[in-house]
C-alpha cells in the first residue's frame, strides 16, 4: 500500500491544502495528514477543532486520516511506516526552507519528500492571511470550505 503523510498546522485548513491534499490522495493509497502540534505558536483552533474541520473537509476523499501529532514528522512516519512527505509550494521562498526540511529528514529517516507546485489560483495562500483578513471583516468565504468558513467567523466573533 503507497502511503504518504501531509503535515501541516492547519490553522485553519485552506484551499490551498486541500488542493495538495486531494492530489496526494490521487497519488497515494493512503494519506494520512498529520495536524502537527507546536507549542511556541498561538493557534485560533485547538488541535481537536483542526482534526475535526480537516476531516469533515476530506470525508470524500476516502482515503485519508487525519489525527494530531506531537514532536518530529519523521517518529510520525516511522510509526504508521509511511515512506513519502508530501509538501505544498507556493513560491521560491517556500522551497528554501522546505528543502532543508527535506534534506534533513531524509538524512535522519530515509524519509523522502515530494513538492507539489500549488495551482496559481493558491498561490498567495495561507493560514495567518486568511485570519489577518477576516479579523479585519474581509470576505474569505471563497478561500474555505463553507464549515471552516463559519467556524473561522464564529471563532473571531467570540474573540
Amino acid at each position: 500500500m503507497r502511503r504518504a503523510v501531509c503535515p501541516g498546522s492547519f490553522d485553519p485548513i485552506h484551499n490551498g491544502h486541500l488542493d495538495i491534499i486531494g492530489r496526494a490522495s490521487r497519488l497515494y493509497d493512503v494519506v494520512h495528514v498529520a495536524v502537527m502540534i507546536n507549542k511556541s505558536k498561538q493557534s485560533l483552533f485547538t488541535v481537536e477543532e483542526r482534526v475535526e474541520l480537516i476531516r469533515e473537509a476530506t470525508a470524500d476523499y476516502g482515503n485519508i486520516q487525519v489525527e494530531a501529532f506531537h514532536g518530529l514528522l519523521v517518529d510520525f512516519c516511522k510509526q504508521r511506516d509511511i515512506p513519502a512527505i508530501v509538501k505544498g509550494l507556493r513560491a521560491v521562498s517556500d522551497f528554501d526552507y522546505e528543502l532543508q526540511m527535506a534534506q534533513m529528514n531524509l538524512g535522519l529517516s530515509g524519509v523522502e519528500t515530494l513538492f507539489v507546485p500549488t495551482i496559481p489560483t493558491y498561490s498567495f495562500l495561507s493560514s495567518s492571511l486568511v485570519k489577518e483578513v477576516a479579523t479585519w471583516g474581509g470576505d474569505v468565504a471563497h478561500l474555505l470550505p463553507a464549515h471552516v468558513h463559519a467556524a473561522l467567523l464564529e471563532r473571531l466573533r467570540n474573540r
